[in-house]
């Protein structure tokens, strides 16, 4: 299953019509409902989509049958005829049996935030591993909705693997999507455990790695890029990258470690989604250190950390060392100083493009990274130790005793266990 594209049969984008209800839970939750519909603009723009315009319904309540109000819908029908939308995008995930009622009513495509979001990571996946992830997201998504898609069935190529003549067409893609389903779990298992073989390896290599995080379009990538030299794919919009990038980033004392561009967040991240991607996801969990990476011209940026540090949360990763890089300060509004937050050992202010915050963060990351100085007594024998001793740490001075070597090292602690063994401290 891959992207729709979203075209008509012209080969025109299509128009949409987006609609936002908004109910008293709604407003009392985390989550803004008027900068979700900004955004809910925004993710339609990446797909490809015209927004012809938005509609918002206040109601104590969803409508179990169209989510929306019987007359709300009547609106949004001569809004669509008289615009001539193809499209209705609705903010909040609607269930199998409201898509139905509302594409009967309506007569146009029905999209919700998820199925938009969906199909956006559909088009961006390049690697077999995020091609595969997102695929076994959107089945999963879809298998439990399907009696309400019965106009987006042909998406599924339907026919395949038929029981019999007696078999209805949604029995069929019911049993075809499951299918599929246990065939892409299968593979993405295989892609697991060769990730985790690849983190194992780093991880007796004694390679550092430090994690970029954020909600997306934050900058994540153009930091990447400007950190490390290198030719990162950046663009000004949503989702702009999908699977994750890593480069050898060099610090000012010319000790490298590698750095990770991970997939952004954002308000609302489907489940299916975070569970197929929670493999690569977890490769935060892996990080000596997390860059928290946030839009600081963003007047929702309060809102945008919260995402992340819940996701953080989800994913295990919420106890790692941090710093969080507040980035865009050039494309902040002229605001009083005190709305600007302060550069500290935790928090650093910055714009990507200005070489003199590109070398104070690397200073930063190399001091968060610094571990204490500490004597070690190794067997003269274990030259596998010695070099890994000479790679994870920086050593400052070298002294033969007998047959032993006692190298004085700056190692972060959690590196004084290598290759299954405890370098012990040697007490002087």
């Amino acid at each position: 299953m891959r992207n729709t594209t979203y075209e008509t049969k012209t080969g025109m984008r299509d128009k949409a019509i987006l609609v936002s209800l908004i109910t008293p839970d709604i407003k009392r939750g985390p989550a803004d409902p008027e900068h979700s519909l900004e955004e809910l603009v925004n993710l339609a723009e990446t797909a490809g989509v015209e927004v012809l315009t938005a509609v918002t319904q206040n109601k104590e309540s969803a409508d179990p049958k169209w989510l929306i109000g019987k007359g709300k819908v009547e609106e949004i029908r001569a809004v669509k005829d008289e615009l001539e939308a193809t499209t209705i995008i609705f903010d909040q995930e609607l269930s199998g049996a409201q898509v139905r009622n509302l594409e009967e009513a309506l007569d146009a495509k029905i999209i919700d935030r998820t199925q938009l979001i969906l199909d956006i990571f559909a088009g961006r996946a390049k690697t077999r591993e995020g091609i595969i992830q997102v695929e076994l997201a959107q089945l999963s998504y879809l298998l439990p909705r399907l009696s309400g898609h019965g106009k987006n069935l042909s998406r599924l190529g339907g026919g395949i693997g038929t029981r019999g003549p007696g078999e209805s067409k949604l029995e069929t893609d019911r049993r075809h999507i499951r299918g599929r389903i246990s065939e892409l779990k299968a593979q993405l298992a295989e892609v697991v455990r060769h990730r985790q073989l690849h983190r194992e390896r780093r991880r007796k290599s004694g390679v550092i790695q430090a994690a970029l995080v954020g909600y997306t379009n934050a900058g994540k990538s153009t930091l990447l890029r400007e950190l490390t030299n290198s030719d990162v794919y950046v663009e000004n919009q949503l989702f702009a990258t999908l699977d994750p990038t890593s480069r050898t980033l060099e610090l000012p004392s010319g000790k490298e470690i590698v750095l990770t561009d991970t997939v952004g967040f954002i308000q609302n991240l489907p489940h299916d989604l975070v569970a197929a991607f929670r493999a690569t996801l977890e490769e935060v969990n892996e990080a000596d250190l997390v860059l928290h990476v946030v839009d600081s011209s963003s007047p929702m940026r309060q809102e945008q950390m919260r995402v992340v540090e819940e996701l953080l949360e989800q994913l295990g990763a919420s106890g790692k060392p941090t710093v969080t890089v507040f980035n865009k300060k050039d494309l902040r509004p002229q605001l009083p100083d005190v709305y600007l937050p302060t550069d500290s050992e935790s928090t650093l202010l910055v714009s990507a493009f200005d070489s003199g915050d590109m070398k104070r963060l690397l200073e930063l990351i190399q001091d968060k990274l610094a571990g204490d100085t500490r004597t070690f007594s190794l067997p003269a024998e274990r030259g596998d130790l010695i070099a890994l001793a000479y790679r994870c740490g920086e050593v400052v001075s070298q002294e033969v005793d007998g047959d032993s070597l006692r190298l004085t090292i700056e190692l972060n602690k959690g590196d004084y266990e290598v290759n299954g063994h405890r370098l012990q401290p040697f007490e002087v």
